[in-house]
């Protein structure tokens, strides 16, 4: 499948959540549209996750969580309205794997939920992240805090565990609307960044460590 007909679709589909956006004219906005002429250049996804030479690794770890936030979010949406209460009472991945939602506040525990309630609930609490300033500055003259990376290491393991979600409980239905090209190749993309950088552990990626030998430790 091309690169760019991949992004193309994540351009025109229905997203779980509304588009986060980078502010023009930023250098956010500028490596987000660099990374994007990468994936439509035809570029190695393995090369396409590379720190550009001379950039800010906080810089380019927050442009990859908007995006990765924005396309997992649409990959959530073509299939949330099969993923019900009664389809799926929890989040999970299988019978080896359940995730409980905490975020310290609503939930200070870890509480089982329906896999569609704990998507929305995840997708609230990083939006709320993203748009916190102190937490992700738009602007190069405001400071990065200095937890910023294992910050991002949290979200991106929860944003895994959707894929986890999607491709376990839901992949016949990426399969129906002929889009299982595309989402292995998000999948990947993820996948070649977060081990690039160390950002989420084995354990976590272990559900679809089968899947990840086939489709990305082959290419």
């Amino acid at each position: 499948m091309a690169l760019n007909s991949f992004l193309d679709f994540f351009q025109k589909g229905k997203t779980f959540r509304p588009k986060k956006k980078f502010v023009h004219g930023t250098i956010r906005y500028s490596l987000h549209k660099q990374a994007c002429a990468s994936l439509n250049s035809g570029i190695n996804l393995r090369v396409a996750v590379r720190l550009p030479p001379g950039e800010d690794l906080n810089d380019w770890v927050a442009v990859h969580v908007v995006d990765f936030f924005n396309r997992i979010n649409l990959i959530y949406g073509t299939i949330s309205e099969c993923c019900t209460q009664q389809s799926c009472p929890t989040m999970s991945g299988g019978a080896r794997f359940e995730y409980l939602w905490a975020d310290g506040d609503k939930f200070k525990k870890p509480t089982q939920l329906p896999a569609r309630e704990y998507v929305s609930n995840l997708m609230d609490w990083i939006e709320t992240q993203i748009n916190n300033q102190t937490l992700f500055p738009c602007t190069s003259d405001l400071p990065f805090p200095k937890n910023f990376i294992s910050h991002c290491s949290k979200i991106l393991a929860r944003l895994h565990r959707v894929f986890v979600h999607v491709y376990i409980h839901h992949f016949q239905n990426i399969v129906t609307i002929a889009a299982e090209a595309h989402v292995n190749t998000c999948y990947k993309h993820f996948y070649y960044f977060v081990t690039e950088f160390e950002l989420v552990s084995q354990k976590e990626l272990e559900p679809l460590a089968e899947m990840a030998a086939k489709i990305c430790n082959s290419a």
